[in-house]
């Protein structure tokens, strides 16, 4: 059943937006009038081109069509998390999926939200399934939220499939929230800091450097050298803001070039203290993803294979590729990662007692758990040391700018005393 966007006046007069299903405009328009709304516009969800508005030509000019960008509807993580809670909620008291989907679209207050589910209960109610409805959002699903579903669809536990994917979900955003929570200060540091100093270098500086030249007597070479940089940023300093945007813009452009961004990312690897933040991070999203997909049923080389899809660096996704072939050929999954050297000790330990014990899926969950706390605690350590580094950082340049102004007034008043 098709899904439609809608805007309407209320009684009052407050105008209101909202997605609703039907089978065309005028069943939508007449469902409106009965909840005592006044219809303004009736458009198809996801279509650029409005199907019911008073007073406007139907037909869109050639160009406009040609032109226009279809929006690509896009849910927070804890969006996604929200809905995948209430949907396992809702299957594992014995609801069907498309009942679950509707209840889902009628509880929910976000309009994208409604937008997306009711479409996803239109593929479904088809005769499609639920993976596939999901698929047709790749700005909503990931790959490995699909597959996922599809193994617990073929499973027959597909509530208990989505409650691992709402625990996953919920962890993925717990985890950022941390990491943007303990990124907050330092960027504040960051830009007060750069504030102030341009505002020094920029504006009160140059005042007091003229006052200096005007004496006539000569300057020592700190104060030359902020001369210098105060002068150049006031020159070119819209040049040089507008080199870094066109450098950052180059710099993408070249990540999308396989070779380079192979590079790139084997530089961040060898990096110190940032490097082992990746590897932890990556070998998390593997272990997790892999441990998922083999709770819900998925065969373990498929599990590793869409797992790997989910591994940012591309050093580390080949040498998990090389780990699929190995495990193919009959070798041992520990085994196999550990001569990655990327996975910890403690992850390797664990994935191997799971091979042997036959718990490989609660291993793959206890390692990633365990490397979850190693990356909060490599974000605490970088924090730790970051805060003092910019405060000497950015001492620094105040020494350096306090002493090119002091140090002509000390030379002042020497020649005043003599």
């Amino acid at each position: 059943m098709p899904v439609f966007d809608y805007k309407a006046l209320n009684r009052s007069g407050k105008e209101l937006k909202g997605v609703l299903e039907g089978d065309s405009a005028r069943a939508i328009r007449q469902k409106l009038r009965e909840r005592g709304l006044i219809p303004i516009e009736v458009m198809l969800s996801g279509s650029s081109s409005t199907i019911d508005k008073a007073n406007k030509d139907e037909s869109v000019s050639f160009f406009k069509k040609l032109f226009s960008r279809k929006k690509v509807t896009k849910l927070s993580v804890a969006e996604i998390s929200l809905l995948t809670r209430q949907l396992a909620t809702l299957l594992s008291s014995g609801m069907q999926v498309e009942e679950a989907l509707k209840v889902v679209s009628e509880q929910s207050d976000n309009a994208k939200i409604t937008r997306v589910i009711l479409a996803v209960r239109a593929k479904v109610l088809e005769g499609q399934s639920l993976a596939t409805g999901l698929s047709e959002h790749k700005g909503v699903f990931s790959d490995l939220y699909c597959a996922t579903v599809n193994a617990g669809e073929h499973s027959g536990h597909l509530d208990l499939v989505l409650e691992s994917l709402a625990e996953y979900t919920e962890k993925q955003y717990k985890l950022a929230q941390k990491i943007k929570q303990a990124s907050v200060y330092p960027a504040i540091m960051i830009v007060l800091s750069v504030a102030i100093v341009g505002f020094l270098v920029s504006f009160v500086v140059p005042k007091l450097v003229n006052t200096f030249q005007q004496t006539g007597h000569s300057l020592p070479a700190v104060t030359n050298l902020l001369i210098f940089i105060s002068n150049f940023l006031a020159n070119y300093g819209l040049y040089l803001i507008v080199l870094i945007i066109i450098a950052i813009y180059l710099f993408k452009m070249a990540l999308k070039n396989e070779k380079f961004s192979y590079k790139w990312h084997s530089l961040l690897l060898k990096l110190p203290l940032i490097g082992n933040a990746i590897k932890v991070i990556n070998t998390s999203r593997f272990s997790r993803t892999f441990g998922i997909l083999s709770k819900s049923g998925v065969s373990v080389l498929e599990a590793m294979k869409t797992a790997s899809a989910v591994v940012l660096n591309k050093p580390i996704q080949e040498s998990l590729a090389g780990v699929i072939k190995k495990v193919r050929e009959g070798a041992s999954i520990s085994k196999s990662l550990q001569a990655t050297k990327y996975f910890p000790a403690m992850s390797i330990h664990l994935i191997a007692s799971g091979e042997s014990s036959g718990r490989l899926e609660m291993m793959l969950e206890r390692s990633s758990d365990y490397q979850d706390q190693e990356i909060e605690s490599l974000i605490g350590n970088f924090i730790s040391l970051f805060e003092p580094v910019l405060i000497l950082v950015m001492g620094s340049i105040v020494l350096f700018i306090v002493l090119a102004v002091l140090l002509p007034i000390f030379q002042m008043q020497q020649f005043v005393g003599n």
